[in-house]
């Protein structure tokens, strides 16, 4: 899995590639946790593109991410989720409480 993230301004985005499996969510968590707290950004964008895969603990891993911006007082946005990770996430019911963007 590789993370990468883009600061610009109060917005960050970070871009997820590759498998989100219990084998690797919490490297990507550890990751991802570092990226909020060094960049402490008004808005986080988590951009799913490059997902090829995600259960459930990539479902958790988006879950903590947005209780830790609301903590923050931070917006957090998914950004153009990939099939595998839309999947997980309409299947949670996360779609309804939670910002995804498409095409952007």
């Amino acid at each position: 899995m590789e993370i990468k993230a883009e600061k610009n301004n109060e917005v960050t985005v970070a871009f997820v590639k590759g498998e989100i499996d219990h084998h690797n969510a919490r490297i990507a968590r550890e990751r991802l946790d570092e990226i909020i707290a060094t960049d402490t950004p008004i808005c986080f964008g988590l951009d799913l593109s490059g997902v090829t895969f995600c259960d459930s603990s990539g479902l958790g891993l988006v879950m903590g991410r947005m209780r830790k911006c609301q903590t923050l007082g931070c917006n957090m946005v998914v950004k153009n989720p990939s099939d595998a990770a839309t999947k997980i996430l309409e299947i949670a019911g996360m779609d309804k409480i939670l910002r995804i963007e498409r095409g952007i």
